[in-house]
């Protein structure tokens, strides 16, 4: 076999520094290409993106050769870098340093797919710290709650 031939899935999640509301309507309406553009150019693809003034979900699909860290910091850095060149934009705009990211089996893609679509809904049942500690305790993933969300 002379190819490769993969399918990676991931959940990405990332909030806004000290998870400050600044992802107002209007940016988010620019914001979300934005992300999208950076990923193409890298020939990711985001199968969607929601969240909500706090934070952002991706659901993306990433070609081998593609780290996950790279991908996320590539994304922050390009899209604090445009935020802060628009006036019409938060001068403070900041992401959290670190991130959330998990794999999605293609079996599971459809439901992920459809809670990033439904963050508002999602959201007025569960603060973001909550979703987050569930989204590491559904994974497996073990975490100090006093640094969960620096």
């Amino acid at each position: 076999m002379s190819d490769t031939f993969t399918k990676l899935l991931y959940h990405l999640v990332f909030s806004t520094k000290h998870r400050q509301p600044l992802i107002e309507d209007k940016l988010r309406s620019e914001l979300y290409p934005y992300i999208e553009g950076i990923l193409r150019r890298r020939q990711g693809v985001v199968m969607t993106i929601g969240g909500m003034p706090d934070h952002v979900h991706l659901l993306v699909r990433l070609k081998p050769d593609m780290s996950v860290s790279k991908i996320v910091q590539a994304i922050k850095a390009n899209s604090s870098k445009w935020i802060h060149e628009r006036p019409d934009f938060p001068r403070d705009f900041a992401w959290q340093v670190g991130y959330g990211a998990f794999t999605v089996s293609e079996s599971k893609a459809r439901s992920v797919y459809r809670y990033i679509q439904r963050q508002e809904e999602h959201h007025h049942k569960a603060s973001y710290e909550d979703e987050l500690r569930g989204l590491l305790t559904k994974h497996g993933i073990e975490f100090d709650p006093a640094y969960l969300l620096d």
